[in-house]
């Protein structure tokens, strides 16, 4: 009986105040396309090419590793979207299990996350606009821009209209991996010549193998691996503008695991049977490699139209999320006020445009760099990614400390083999950040900037405590 009555207590300072005033418009069709949207993005579409030129076939399992991890995430997330809905998601729970210094991290870790991944996406919408000769004579700055003005409109007017946009550019994006994999299924089955070569593992064995170049080139590309799944915990910011998510959630982010098998693994293992690794490049993608080689007509100009629908797609949904999340942040005092205003059709419209702020940014980057500037931004939103991931499995790892502890509840659905999921998820994620100091170049620089971004997390939380205690306060005395 004691339990009963001290649950209330326990629980009540964490209800989010940033999870007020939004609608909860978002139906269960648009939650379960969001899952699968946020596991198919830029990450598959563009950076596999450049992947599979250096790491062969062996992307296959790097794909594999990963999104196991991944699935592992979305769980952890997934149980404590169950136990407490909200809008803030990780950043709520950092709140409720870290402190406010926690929910600051958790919260600009996850911007340092999105902003770049803007960058990275309107600059996989650039380059896919130039694949049409219409386009070829346009800077790839102004079409970054136009992609940024374009989605920054449309995330501006409703979830409910978001909601709309996600579960079409998903559907557009499972079609046409379906009807890529049937087609090169049918290939591979025939024998149809493929740019003078006969698809199956004749492909990969007459082309050095599984690991062509050793296991290295393999464990070099995970950092870029991890960022093709960098969306899987969209799903939880989601779940706090839909009326069920205890209904809706658990089919969700069950799903994602054969998604990722079928989607990622086996599309990457079809690439490497249809055309020897070295045929796909860094500047394609390699699903548009070979309907281009295979010579059907209009076929890879499809395909370009739909990769870059998939990077609006993620442009779209890194707008949303942040939106949501520096909300949250703002109304208790860790981010900047005017990211906690919402518009008329209750959209939080200050945290998406300081994203969007960021999206101007890459604008300039493509205009100084357009060769290097996916691969700059690629490696510093990996950061921001296992940052996010690691807080999640923390949060996670600390519910399931007070759950032993009796002083909450782990709802039906939980993340499996707890705690030894989460400690081998954050010894995977401290892998990862070794494997980019180990291969040097751009993601060797991206770890030497770790100390200036702790720095300036430090830095930033001695200017904005004193609003997070005035906040804390004044919540404290409502409260009473």
């Amino acid at each position: 009986m004691s339990d009963l009555t001290t649950a209330p207590a326990e629980t009540a300072p964490h209800v989010d105040a940033g999870d007020e005033g939004y609608s909860k418009d978002l139906k269960s069709r648009h939650i379960n396309m969001i899952a699968i949207g946020g596991a198919i993005g830029t990450g598959l579409f563009l950076g596999a090419g450049g992947r599979m030129a250096g790491a062969g076939p062996s992307l296959a399992i790097a794909y594999a590793v990963c999104g196991v991890f991944a699935f592992f995430v979305v769980r952890a997330l997934g149980e404590l979207v169950l136990y407490r809905p909200s809008s803030g998601a990780f950043v709520s729970y950092a709140r409720e299990f870290m402190g406010e210094k926690g929910a600051y991290s958790a919260g600009w870790l996850y911007f340092l996350n999105w902003s770049t991944t803007a960058v990275a996406d309107i600059t996989a919408a650039a380059t896919y606009a130039h694949f049409w000769a219409v386009f070829s004579s346009v800077p790839q700055w102004v079409c970054a821009l136009v992609a940024l003005a374009v989605v920054l409109t449309a995330n501006l007017i409703s979830v409910k209209y978001f909601g709309e946009m996600e579960f079409w550019f998903s559907i557009i994006k499972v079609a046409a991996l379906v009807a890529f994999m049937c087609v090169g299924i049918y290939l591979v089955v025939t024998q149809h010549s493929v740019d003078g070569h006969t698809p199956g593992f004749s492909t990969i064995g007459d082309n050095g193998g599984i690991f062509p170049s050793g296991m290295m080139p393999m464990l070099l590309v995970i950092q870029g691996v991890v960022f093709a799944y960098a969306s899987v915990e969209l799903c939880g910011v989601a779940a706090g503008e839909t009326e069920h998510p205890e209904k809706i959630m658990p089919k969700a982010i069950n799903s994602i695991m054969w998604r990722v098998g079928i989607f990622y693994v086996g599309s990457v293992v079809l690439l490497a049977l249809l055309l020897p690794y070295t045929s796909y490049s860094d500047g394609e993608s390699p699903f548009v490699t070979v309907l281009d080689k295979l010579g059907v007509p209009g076929a890879a100009g499809v395909m370009n139209l739909v990769v870059l629908t998939a990077a609006l797609s993620s442009l779209n949904s890194g707008l949303y999320s942040t939106g949501r999340i520096l909300r949250s942040m703002s109304l208790s005092g860790s981010a900047p006020r005017f990211t906690g205003l919402m518009n008329k059709g209750k959209v939080p419209y200050g945290g998406i445009l300081l994203t969007a702020g960021f999206g101007v940014l890459g604008v300039a980057l493509n205009y100084r760099f357009p060769g290097e500037a996916f691969e700059i931004v690629l490696n510093f939103a990996s950061i921001g990614i296992l940052g996010t991931w690691g807080m999640i499995m923390l949060c996670s790892l600390l519910f399931w400390r007070r759950a032993q502890d009796g002083r909450v509840t782990r709802p039906g659905y939980r993340l499996p083999w707890a705690p030894y999921t989460q400690i081998v998820t954050l010894a995977f994620l401290a892998a990862v950040v070794f494997l980019m100091w180990w291969g040097g170049g751009i993601g060797r620089t991206t770890v030497y900037c770790l100390p200036l971004i702790a720095a300036a997390l430090v830095g930033g939380w001695f200017l904005v405590r004193g609003r997070v205690q005035e906040v804390a306060a004044e919540r404290q005395g409502l409260g009473e």
